[in-house]
């Protein structure tokens, strides 16, 4: 006859609950009471019903990414550092795109209190304020981790990139080349880095003397074609900029493309900077100089950030923010003359 928990506690000279404790939380009980219970564990090689023990405690042993664009490739690597940290606790990943109808219908706490996921971990930093509302509110408040973008004022945990000290080593880099003259592209107003790295540029230009016209900052996505577009304003003004810094490696991309179709060559007329280093840009024509946040690093400490909330141990610290560093490749170069 099989031996069950019941039995373990009555041999043990212990409760049920502290069984279950010893067996589920070790941290919880004492050493002594936690060798008592595995003692009568191995003697009657008693084996958890893990499955009817997700049933009682309606775990899915899933977590939930929630993505605000999957064709984005600055993603992928983050999702597989959530998978890196999530594998060895044997939790299986689901990844929804934010902007999805399906998603814009069903609030990511219907996911979670009907039991389809432990934990969400949230890419997306500018959720409708209902959805956060919904979230902040909720029991299940306490299982939500947000990952590189984040909302201001409502006290998730957040994994973040420095991305004020990241575009400062942009500057850096470009006013050590002699650049007096700047444009910046911008992600989408109100998204939290498209502020971050706006003022992190235009605090490291106000530390070397210089300032950025409101004229010299385009915007409106984090996309290649955004990037393209401005190229040929910033080309069409009466005084042209020497070096432009992009809010990411994809707009800079497509800045570039759009400044090849106008004859201006980089980096011997205009140097660009991105940011993200996403693979593309060690191959983009020229090569871009860039600042690299290690996204597969950020995805493993949310996950990880995430699976302490589960096991209800208190987070040291609700903000990581995790360092960045400049990749020089070829397209910067000295200011041209004159």
């Amino acid at each position: 006859m099989a031996i069950g928990i019941k039995d373990i506690a009555r041999l043990a000279g212990v409760s049920t609950a502290t069984v279950s404790r010893a067996l589920s939380h070790p941290d919880r009980v004492s050493p002594e009471t936690r060798a008592q219970v595995m003692a009568v564990v191995e003697e009657h090689d008693y084996r958890v019903n893990s499955f009817a023990r997700s049933l009682r405690v309606r775990r899915a042993d899933a977590v939930l990414a929630l993505v605000p664009n999957l064709g984005n490739p600055f993603f992928s690597e983050i999702i597989a550092g959530i998978q890196d940290g999530l594998t060895p606790a044997g939790l299986d990943l689901l990844v929804t795109d934010s902007l999805s109808q399906q998603a814009r219908r069903q609030s990511p706490v219907t996911h979670l209190q009907a039991a389809r996921a432990d934990g969400l971990i949230c890419l997306d930093g500018a959720l409708p304020a209902g959805i956060l509302d919904d979230l902040a509110a909720s029991d299940v408040a306490g299982r939500v981790v947000f990952a590189c973008e984040w909302p201001e004022g409502r006290g998730f945990p957040v994994v973040r990139s420095d991305n004020r000290a990241g575009m400062a080593l942009a500057v850096q880099h470009l006013v050590g080349l002699g650049h007096r003259d700047f444009a910046l592209l911008t992600g989408p107003e109100g998204n939290v880095l498209t502020r971050e790295r706006r003022e992190g540029a235009e605090a490291a230009l106000a530390q070397a003397g210089l300032s950025l016209p409101p004229s010299r900052i385009a915007g409106g996505s984090f996309e290649i074609r955004d990037g393209f577009r401005a190229a040929g304003d910033l080309m069409r003004m009466p005084s042209r900029p020497t070096a432009i810094l992009c809010s990411s490696d994809q707009l800079a991309i497509g800045c570039i493309s759009g400044l090849s179709e106008l004859g201006v060559r980089v980096p011997q007329d205009v140097s660009v900077v991105g940011f993200d280093d996403i693979a593309l840009a060690a191959y983009s024509r020229p090569p871009l100089t860039t600042i690299r946040q290690d996204r597969r690093r950020l995805g493993r400490i949310a996950a990880e950030r995430l699976l302490s909330s589960l096991s209800g141990k208190p987070l040291a610290e609700t903000l990581t923010t995790l360092p960045v560093e400049i990749v020089v490749r070829h397209s910067t170069a000295a200011a041209p003359a004159g």
